[in-house]
């Protein structure tokens, strides 16, 4: 790693094959963190990175347009494909090795004939929107956390119905892995950052503000109980005609599930809308009930230590 870019930061080291996988990450040791993304990388994936740089001694970043999470009317040639500054933000960011696979590689023999299931929370919100779309997600994750080997795995609330999954899976298949929630990174008009905005025309990327927008309303509602939370959040999006909702849910953040009126305590606010051609989802957590209002992530209560499994 003796080769640096033209900002002096430290290339990684890019393995696309099993092999070159397991020669690059055995020289890193046990104490590694992982940051899984499709490409596209920006401020929300360096975010992710400076986080798990700070929580472990090596990070590996995954890059891999995994096809099995797309749906049969969802374009998966259209998603961006931007390769060398994807890299540049890792090197910028002090990522140690960049496993980017292709999809023969990382499914030696087609599509895989035992897949993760996402279960009852796999159908609900994006699920019901998207079937098949976490069965998708989870085979791959679970996958990637085989071939990295990681102690901790950093993923973005953004995401949050994903990041649900995830930890239910670590925790249903016993694997040895710390998955840390990460707050969802906005842009300074508050548009929560992902690599499908780029998508979005001025106008469009206007109207997609009302998303946030809602969130915020609901979550400076809360300390009246979930029906001012919702009631604060859909009259904003009423006033976006625009954005065509697809959901706006107060939920439990553990089994998205409704929350009833006389429910005190951490809730998930999340929405779903088309704006133009591009589908946007966003969420936040809020404290429900006196003392309530928005959060960064969710608390952590006590898991089984599935983090020790590796030194």
């Amino acid at each position: 790693m003796s080769d640096t870019t033209a900002t002096a930061h430290p290339i990684p080291v890019v393995a696309r094959t099993r092999a070159e996988l397991r020669a690059a990450r055995a020289a890193l040791g046990d104490d590694v963190a992982v940051v899984m993304t499709m490409g596209a990388l920006h401020e929300g994936h360096a975010t992710l990175i400076r986080e798990a740089r700070a929580a472990a001694e090596h990070v590996v970043v995954t890059i891999f347009l995994n096809p099995l999470q797309f749906g049969p009317k969802e374009d998966l040639s259209r998603y961006p494909r931007t390769f060398e500054s994807d890299l540049a933000l890792c090197a910028e960011a002090g990522v140690d090795l960049v496993f980017a696979p292709t999809p023969d590689v990382v499914y030696p023999d087609g599509d895989p004939g035992v897949t993760v299931a996402a279960g009852a929370l796999g159908t609900v919100l994006e699920g019901q929107t998207r079937p098949g779309h976490f069965d998708g997600v989870l085979t791959v994750v679970a996958k990637l956390l085989h071939l990295t080997a990681p102690r901790h795995a950093f993923f973005g609330q953004k995401d949050a119905q994903q990041l649900l999954l995830i930890r239910r899976m670590v925790r249903d298949l016993d694997v040895p892995v710390d998955v840390v929630p990460v707050a969802t990174v906005r842009e300074e008009d508050g548009l929560a950052m992902s690599s499908r905005n780029t998508y979005l025309t001025p106008s469009d990327r206007e109207a997609a503000l009302a998303l946030s927008r809602a969130l915020r309303a609901g979550a400076a509602a809360a300390a009246e109980g979930p029906s001012a939370v919702r009631r604060a959040a859909r009259a904003v999006l009423v006033d976006e005609p625009l954005a065509l909702v697809d959901y706006l849910v107060l939920v439990h953040p553990e089994t998205l599930q409704d929350v009833p009126e006389w429910f005190h305590g951490e809730a998930l606010l999340a929405v779903a809308a088309r704006v133009g051609t591009t589908r946007l989802i966003d969420n936040l957590p809020v404290r429900v009930g006196p003392g309530g209002g928005a959060l960064a992530v969710f608390s952590r209560p006590d898991l089984p230590d599935t983090a020790g499994g590796r030194g």
